[in-house]
């Protein structure tokens, strides 16, 4: 008669080894999968990187403009505090000599004394002993207190824009940072797209490139003779590559290419999109005419030339030229008539 023996059942080591093995299975194949992102993904998220990259090459532009200004301002008074100190120093060198002609004559007066080994200030604080000097010493008396007070604003003001002119170079290195951090985290990402896909991402942006040769632009009439010329500008700057913080004339950023467009024409417009934003009378998508600004997203930090029948002509992004596009390809604010 046959046995009939139960199965044996597996250990619960051998079980919980099992349950381990597949558990880790299951998270290295997620693990796997998060790891391969689609192209999709990876395009969105590119292009959200640009975008943000854009953002911070516009505030960069604002802190380069701040920062040649200031740079210009405190080498001005630089040179006025220079000179003003050349014109004290013969000022009391006059005065030194009259008192010495004084002193050798016996008859230095007490007031051009205390004056000479003192403060001016202080001695004009008691301006009742004035009448002790001549006419023409206290005239020199006061010009020399009135230079050294204004002397003192201007070292006080070189020092605040000097100031002004530290914090800002910071902001730039900052701004510079976060820019080229926002691109190498993007190039990581398509780094991570098979050859194919990087292949049909390439093909993409040069069909959007070579579009310009079909653009049909109906037959609007520009918006002024200087913004004909501006738009005529940046035509001849079709298929030059986006680089931020540029400004021509091989190379720009969005707000670059409009203000060289415009530099062209004899128009000289701000630097930044946000600044050129202020530049003229704002206008709605339906006023559009060539040559006129267009501004994109809330923040105002994308702006391109309307070229007519709804397209704009402008700087897109890193890895792209200057080409058309369609004026609804972003979200469109307003327009600006120069």
């Amino acid at each position: 008669m046959a046995s009939h023996r139960r199965p044996k059942q597996p250990s619960r080591t051998r079980v919980t080894v099992l349950t381990a093995t597949a558990a880790a299975a299951v998270a290295l194949s997620s693990q796997a999968a998060q790891a391969a992102p689609s192209k999709k993904d990876v395009k969105s998220e590119v292009d959200k990187l640009y975008e943000q990259a854009e953002q911070a090459t516009e505030k960069y532009n604002g802190a380069k403009e701040d920062q040649q200004k200031l740079q210009k301002e405190v080498a001005d008074l630089q040179d006025k505090v220079a000179r003003g100190q050349g014109e004290l120093n013969e000022l009391r060198k006059g005065l030194g000599a009259v008192a010495s002609g004084q002193y050798r004559s016996g008859s230095i007066d007490p007031s051009v004394q205390l004056f000479l080994s003192g403060d001016p200030d202080t001695y004009l604080e008691k301006a009742a002993t004035l009448d002790q000097l001549s006419g023409k010493q206290a005239d020199q008396l006061k010009v020399i207190a009135d230079k050294q007070r204004r002397l003192a604003q201007e070292r006080a003001e070189a020092a605040r824009k000097i100031q002004d002119l530290s914090e800002t170079r910071k902001a730039l290195g900052d701004k510079k940072d976060e820019i080229q951090g926002k691109l190498a985290k993007a190039q990581e990402l398509l780094n991570t797209l098979t050859a194919k896909e990087k292949e049909a991402l390439q093909a993409k942006e040069d069909r959007a490139n070579r579009s310009n040769e079909r653009v049909d632009l109906g037959n609007d009439v520009p918006a002024s003779q200087r913004g004909a010329a501006a738009l005529a500008a940046a035509q001849t700057k079709i298929g030059s590559p986006y680089v931020w913080g540029a400004t021509g004339p091989s190379s720009f950023d969005c707000s670059g290419l409009t203000s060289w467009a415009y530099q062209q024409a004899g128009q000289s417009l701000p630097r930044t999109s946000q600044a050129q934003a202020s530049a003229g009378t704002r206008i709605g998508m339906s006023e559009l005419k060539p040559g006129d600004l267009v501004l994109f997203y809330g923040d105002l930090h994308h702006i391109g030339l309307y070229a007519g029948n709804n397209t704009v002509l402008h700087a897109p992004k890193p890895g792209a030229a200057v080409r058309y596009e369609s004026i609804n390809n972003m979200p469109f604010q307003y327009g600006v008539r120069v």
